[in-house]
């Protein structure tokens, strides 16, 4: 189940239960709880406390990762949304930094500062983001119910080179466009060519579907409308929420990504991928191949160049537990792992997860080679053994049914099913999800997983992504499993101990 972005109704009354003030008169026992809390991961981003969801413009500035992401100060549940502030010098340990962005009363931000981008405008880091005030219906971008908010674009700039401080924009530098048939206006993302900076917005129309409107600028401040980027259609569903009904486009990115262009945007439950041309002299995108980023808990994907220039891809991993346990815990959500995104001959969109990860190993277990009898093979799987569920591991198998499990003392923790769908794909199934997998020349599939405490990252084929959620508090080390009959199937194996990038669990 996913868990969306903004559930304003529920969040509201859940920030009453958990008052600034319960948080400093029992620091000491939250920051216990937090630091024993098994389900919490432990080389995933993520704040102290408290709840988190998008990535926000993440830059890479001065030789270091700067990440942004939209935080509530006061409680582990949705609301009061600030920017915090991490950075790290190998996109996996992170050092937190006070909060970037505030709410500032009367302005319009004065409810939340949402989703934005930071960009490098001439040697001077600059933030375009969504800023949301409450106003009469008629004014209203975002409507929900019981909120009236009106969705503007701000600016905010930094001269500290560590950016430990911003200046904001004291006016908006862009407005929502006067139309009655309008369904949202936020998430900008930001690119330039040659003298001109170019601005998508994240939007959409009542009964139509979702849209990128794209704006023109040569300072930031002013821009011009140009058109829509691109455009979709509704899935014809009435909603309240239009990003539900896919009347809305939430969080877009766009960018070149080899000879091809790349727009992600999340709508209808889903996080979609195209890839195709962009048309320069008209400046409208023309998709040419589809797909879903992430089948599973993840959400907010935001982009960035590293210092090498890889398209590094970032998300939100939400919770999908009852917002009454993640509130009670103290904590909600993290970031993906950062993952490395290409284009495939055909134009289909890949991903790895960045090697820079490879940092965290400790002890390895490696599987075999496949001429070993079954009783060598069976010996090897019995060495594998993930501590505080902490691990990554990477197989392959020439085999369309068959199963690969982790287990405590207890059970199950997590298990990938394959089974044979015709003789072109198989059916994988992870935790009661199934998706189709085509099967390539060799019939062999490849598995990459990752796991942290109560997040499960897999990647299958570079091409197919389930994040899952997992929240049994372990029992023991972790075992794998394979069946008897799948063993020889097993092409390769190999597993590592990871090791976590905090002590305690709360300055990751």
């Amino acid at each position: 189940m996913r868990i969306p972005r903004r559930e304003f109704v529920r969040a509201l009354g859940a920030c009453a239960t958990l008052p600034p003030f319960l948080w400093k008169r029992r620091p000491q026992n939250l920051r216990e709880r937090l630091a024993a809390d098994p389900l919490r991961p432990q080389y995933h981003l993520l704040p102290a406390r408290n709840w988190m969801n998008d990535p926000n413009g993440p830059i890479h500035w001065n030789g270091r990762c700067h990440m942004f992401f939209q935080y509530n100060p006061n409680a582990a549940v949705w609301g009061d949304m600030h920017w915090a502030h991490a950075v790290s010098e190998d996109m996996i340990h992170w050092r937190h930094l006070p909060i970037a962005l505030a709410p500032t009363p009367g302005w319009g931000d004065a409810d939340g500062c949402f989703t934005g981008s930071a960009v490098n405008d001439r040697g001077t880091a600059t933030i375009l983001y969504t800023g949301v005030k409450t106003t009469a219906p008629e004014q209203a971008t975002l409507r929900d119910g019981v909120h009236n908010f009106r969705e503007v674009q701000c600016l905010a700039t930094s001269s500290d080179p560590q950016l430990l401080t911003w200046t904001k924009w004291n006016q908006p530098v862009l407005q929502p466009p006067k139309d009655p048939r309008l369904a949202g206006f936020r998430d900008p993302f930001l690119w330039r060519e040659d003298e001109n900076w170019y601005l998508g917005v994240g939007s959409g129309l009542c009964k139509q579907g979702g849209r990128v409107l794209l704006y023109r600028s040569k300072d930031l401040r002013q821009w011009e409308y140009l058109h829509p980027l691109a455009s979709g259609k509704w899935t014809e569903r009435e909603s309240v929420n239009p990003v539900d009904s896919g009347e809305m486009w939430e969080c877009p990115d766009f960018f070149p990504l080899g000879k091809k262009h790349v727009l992600l945007y999340s709508t209808a439950g889903q996080v979609i991928w195209e890839s195709g041309e962009l048309d320069r002299s008209e400046l409208v995108f023309h998709s040419e191949r589809r797909g879903i980023l992430d089948h599973g808990a993840y959400y907010a994907q935001k982009t960035q160049l590293d210092a090498k220039g890889n398209r590094i891809l970032w998300g939100w991993i939400p919770e999908t537990r009852p917002e009454a346990e993640f509130s009670a815990a103290g904590w909600a959500g993290c970031m993906a792992l950062p993952r490395v995104l290409s284009l495939n001959s055909d134009g289909g969109l890949e991903m790895q997860v960045a090697p820079v990860t490879q940092a965290l190993r400790a002890k390895s277990f490696v599987f075999p080679q496949r001429h070993a009898d079954l009783s060598q093979l069976g010996h090897a799987m019995e060495e594998i053994q993930i501590e505080n569920l902490a691990g990554e591991l990477a197989w392959k198998t020439k085999s369309s049914r068959s199963a690969f499990t982790l287990e405590d003392r207890s059970g199950p923790w997590w298990s990938a099913k394959l089974e044979p769908k015709g003789t072109a794909a198989v059916t994988l199934t992870v935790h009661g999800f199934a998706l189709e997998v085509p099967l390539g020349p060799k019939h062999e599939i490849e598995f990459h997983l990752f796991l942290d405490a109560s997040v499960a990252e897999l990647i299958c084929d570079r091409q197919h992504v389930l994040t899952t959620r997992l929240y049994r508090k372990p029992d023991g080390l972790l075992r794998a499993r394979v069946n008897d009959n799948d063993l020889p199937a097993l092409i390769s194996l190999e597993a590592w101990q990871l090791r976590p990038i905090s002590p305690d669990r709360l300055t990751t």
